[in-house]
């Protein structure tokens, strides 16, 4: 089992000319281009992230580097098995990549950012519903809050003061944005959802 994350810029015709760059940076940790991450048509994008319990996490990450430059996407995850392996992941296939895709079409329609399917329809019905909770607060961070997420998310053992040290900022501020951004509780969903997927997942 595989999970595929399918995504556009909202708005980029609105954005700096150099989004495409910023967005390329924030996807080149998720491995080789075009393989297992591909930025296509313009402003679209495509990662395969192979442990399907971590894709929730690195769609919120993407989010979170987005927010911080003052940008966001529309971003679908499908789960299920890669039946084709192309050398570009937008020409790969199976039902991660069909469930991605066709739920994708979907957000503009459903007015969410974030979504997924995992071919479990009670399981996508209650994990939807948690995702369009968080999104009530993902979809307004502001650049503060976004880059404390993604510098938490990045770097999961440091502490709160360590954390400041790579912000500029003390202790208090660290917790204040903590609070801020909902760290807490994106922790708690992160969890819930590998548990999910893991149970999904098991033989």
């Amino acid at each position: 089992m595989t999970s595929v994350i399918t995504g556009d810029i909202i708005g980029s015709r609105q954005q700096s000319e150099h989004w495409v760059e910023d967005l390329k940076k924030i996807l080149a940790p998720f491995g080789h281009t075009p393989s297992q991450w591909e930025v296509y048509r313009g402003d679209e994008f495509q990662i395969e992230i192979s442990n399907p319990e971590d894709a929730l996490l690195a769609a919120i990450l993407v989010k979170a580097h987005l927010r911080a430059i003052k940008s966001d996407a529309r971003m679908s995850i499908g789960f299920g098995d890669k039946t084709h392996n192309a050398e570009r992941i937008s020409e790969s296939n199976g039902s991660a990549f069909i469930h991605s895709g066709e739920l994708f079409e979907t957000l503009k329609k459903q007015k969410v950012t974030l979504a997924m399917r995992t071919g479990d329809t009670d399981l996508d019905e209650k994990l939807n519903l948690m995702l369009q909770l968080a999104l009530t607060f993902m979809d307004s961070w502001l650049v503060q809050s976004a880059e404390f997420i993604s510098v938490a998310i990045e770097n999961p053992t440091l502490s709160q003061e360590e954390l400041g040290k790579k912000l500029g900022i003390n202790q208090a501020a660290v917790s204040r944005r903590q609070k801020r951004a909902q760290f807490d509780l994106i922790m708690n969903l992160d969890r819930y959802f590998r548990k999910q997927i893991k149970q999904l997942t098991a033989p």
